[in-house]
């Protein structure tokens, strides 16, 4: 088996590693960061350090959380980069963000180029622990940008867009290329800024319960809402809070899924 090398590393594609190398994209994203001095930053897979480099000049230590064990190794030997990192050798879908943002009494900034195969598990641990995170700066697939963004009656509307509106304003700060990096995926990115809502404009006794009621009416998104949540609502129950049960998932607004899981709740 053939290994692509890049800077002396071996690019290993289970870790889904595709490394940024355009400095136009780079100074772009690191703008949209916006790192200031006394920030507590993590970078999630910073790989060769693209980001790294430039956001370690601009702040007093920097967080890195790498799952490949040689760029974790990297890293904390680099003559430059080493003294100023935390790095932690670790999957990202292990990490409490929650416990390590008290120890050091301070709001996470975090930001990073995701491995395509976990944005969505790794995006639904961030909304769990969203009230320790100040902002987050994610590199996600494009097709999954869109998915966040996503409106009622759009086709890429879905559970992914209403966890992630219910607990973030979300903005698309800029599309990159696949020539951008090495190797070049087959699909575009986009960077993508989270801000956690200070005030929820939706409300719901329980997050969890809204979690459960996303999933059965998108796993059957083209069906009505009598037919997918039939376990959970009589026709009855739906009208008593003017939700017609023949909507189907994709129509049901972000607010309508709040109602809906209060009425679960409560009963």
């Amino acid at each position: 088996m053939r290994y692509q090398v890049y800077q002396g590393h071996c690019i290993r594609k289970r870790f889904g590693q595709y490394f940024l190398k355009n400095q136009y994209y780079i100074n772009e994203i690191i703008h949209a960061i916006n790192p200031q001095y006394d920030d507590l930053l993590l970078e999630i897979g910073p790989g060769l350090g693209a980001l790294t480099h430039k956001i370690e000049k601009k702040v007093t230590k920097l967080v890195v959380v790498e799952i490949d064990r040689d760029l974790a190794l990297y890293l904390k030997n680099h003559p430059i980069l080493g003294p100023k990192l935390i790095v932690f050798q670790q999957d990202i879908l292990t990490f409490d963000f929650k416990n390590f943002s008290k120890k050091e009494g301070q709001l996470l900034r975090v930001f990073g180029n995701i491995p395509y195969s976990i944005s969505t598990p790794l995006l639904f641990s961030l909304f769990t622990q969203v009230s320790v995170f100040q902002d987050i700066h994610l590199m996600l697939q494009k097709e999954v940008a869109n998915r966040l963004i996503a409106k009622p009656g759009n086709k890429n509307y879905g559970r992914l867009s209403v966890m992630a509106q219910y607990y973030c304003h979300i903005t698309p700060i800029i599309t990159i290329p696949s020539i951008a990096f090495i190797p070049s995926p087959k699909i575009e990115s986009t960077m993508v800024r989270f801000l956690p809502r200070e005030k929820r404009c939706h409300s719901t006794f329980n997050t969890q319960a809204l979690y459960h009621i996303t999933t059965a009416a998108f796993g059957q998104r083209r069906k009505t809402l009598r037919n997918s949540l039939c376990r959970f609502f009589s026709d009855e129950s739906l009208l008593s809070i003017n939700i017609s049960p023949t909507l189907r998932a994709e129509d049901v607004t972000i607010t309508q899924y709040c109602q809906l899981t209060n009425l679960w709740v409560s009963h």
